[in-house]
């Protein structure tokens, strides 16, 4: 680990080109979206895109961790972009010939996925030494913000759909990810910042490199249970994601949808602004329990009338606090866990944060389909319930979203009385103090990487963080994991 700080300027720098090509794989994640649903007019094959976009991310984190703890985490991060540029490419080559199949999307999905999971882990791991401890809270609110940001990405994509198509869109994906490319490479970076810590993962045969994050965490009850509660929000999210449009379309048109978005996405944005400036209080596990309890109550105050203005106020309000309980949650984890180790530590709370995801997407439909009969006018919840939130259509919906916005809350109560939870904060950082003076451009040491020191083939035309067709790509008006792009409700899975 180092112990000195970079400046300011050069990670600001990677995390824009990071951006740049992150809305880029956001426009593309659209229109294939868009085109999947207008070609075929199947929602299940619609959603068997978020089912290739999360599987194989969970399947893969492990072994992420693992290379992130052996290998450079720069030519990491630009040799998985490639192999997921490729894809695009592949996908743009077969536009062009007026060839694509639905299952070309899922396949590409699939290895998008994988590869971007590895881009990841790699980025969290390296981020405590580019920023150092002192910029960390901050620099996880900045993320939250890079994924507020595509909450445009359907505004910008159906313009350009119209006026330079849908391989028109993939190539100006393709150039954003140049774009992050060429600036992960150009920036200069200490060895120190790049390479792992430890020595002892290099030998380590990468099937047990993947559970030793898992041992790790065992070790440390209080960030074992941090991220068991997080998986378990991720799943309460994942359902109200899922059923925000069908809640919201049950009473608004879908032009009134659409400014409901973006009144949810703009709460986004505060809140990622919020904790971009001010990096969050002393005790992380406050803001988290705080976030928890806040984003369950603005669940279940949609439930209270099939009204646009509450809405347009409470939709806002819960997204506001997911970037206060995503980068809390991430800066605990990395101020906690030891340099050596924690690629592998990230990528196994990716697993257990992530894993809940698609149980959510299996079970949301069928579970408001199965109470939305209970609360019609002639139901057998219609004088009891009913008499409360209404009954009709989408007044099931909305009593799903009342349940599991207490739950959210009943989340956040047992959190706080968790003993072990509520001291994680008071576990020994593993990173250490920032210098008082950051390393300038004249004292990088020796052994720094820069762009005339990687070595050929390492970098192709992609850097972004969550994948060209990926959970974090998701269309903003589709559901996804509660750390990744955002619709009205509807965000993606950590980055």
């Amino acid at each position: 680990m180092t112990d000195r700080t970079l400046p300011t300027h050069r990670w600001v720098a990677i995390w824009l080109g990071q951006l740049v090509s992150l809305i880029g794989s956001s426009l593309t994640a659209f229109v294939l979206g868009v085109w999947v649903y207008q070609r075929t007019g199947s929602v299940t094959q619609f959603s068997m895109i978020f089912l290739a976009a999360t599987l194989p991310a969970v399947l893969v984190a492990p072994f992420a961790g693992a290379l992130a703890d052996r290998r450079d985490r720069r030519r990491l991060m630009l040799a998985s972009d490639t192999l997921a540029a490729v894809g695009t490419a592949a996908l743009a080559a077969l536009v062009a010939a007026d060839a694509l199949q639905v299952w070309h999307i899922y396949l590409a999905t699939v290895l998008s996925a994988g590869a971007s999971t590895v881009h990841q882990v790699a980025y969290q791991a390296m981020t405590p030494a580019l920023v150092g401890k002192r910029n960390l809270g901050r620099f996880n609110g900045f993320m939250q913000v890079s994924r507020a940001v595509q909450i445009a990405a359907p505004l910008v994509a159906g313009v350009l759909v119209v006026t330079i198509g849908v391989g028109g869109v993939m190539v100006v994906d393709l150039g954003t990810f140049v774009v992050a490319a060429g600036t992960l490479l150009l920036v200069r970076l200490p060895a120190e910042v790049t390479r792992p810590a430890g020595k002892g993962a290099a030998d380590e045969p990468v099937l047990r490199g993947a559970a030793a994050g898992w041992h790790h965490l065992r070790q440390r009850p209080g960030l074992l249970r941090l991220m068991l509660v997080f998986g378990a929000f991720n799943f309460l999210f994942g359902i109200a994601g899922v059923l925000v449009q069908p809640l919201i379309l049950s009473f608004a048109s879908a032009d009134t949808l659409g400014v409901l978005m973006f009144a949810g996405g703009a709460g986004l944005f505060a809140g990622s602004l919020l904790m971009g400036a001010w990096g969050g209080p002393a005790r992380r596990i406050t803001a988290v329990c705080g976030g928890l309890a806040i984003g369950g109550v603005a669940l279940v105050l949609h439930a209270a009338a099939p009204s646009v203005w509450l809405i347009g106020v409470v939709a806002p309000l819960f997204l506001f606090t997911l970037p206060i309980v995503n980068s809390s949650t991430m800066t605990l984890i990395q101020t906690k866990t030891e340099p050596a180790v924690l690629g592998r530590v990230l990528a196994t709370a990716r697993v257990i944060g992530d894993a809940s995801i698609p149980v959510a997407y299996v079970l949301a439909g069928p579970i408001a389909d199965g109470i939305e009969p209970l609360l019609r006018a002639d139901g057998a919840l219609a004088d009891s319930v009913g008499s409360v939130i209404g009954t009709g259509d989408g007044r099931g919906v909305a009593l799903v979203f009342a349940v599991t916005g207490a739950l959210m809350v009943l989340l956040a109560v047992a959190a706080r009385a968790w003993p072990a939870l509520r001291g994680v904060d008071d576990l020994p950082d593993a990173l250490p103090d920032d210098p008082a003076h950051p390393v300038g451009p004249d004292t990088v040491p020796a052994g720094t990487v820069g762009p005339d020191t990687v070595p050929a083939g390492t970098v192709g035309p992609d850097t972004v963080p969550a994948g060209t067709v990926g959970p974090d790509a998701v269309p903003a008006d589709r559901a996804g994991s509660a750390d990744g792009a955002t619709g009205s409700e509807t965000v993606p899975a950590n980055r």
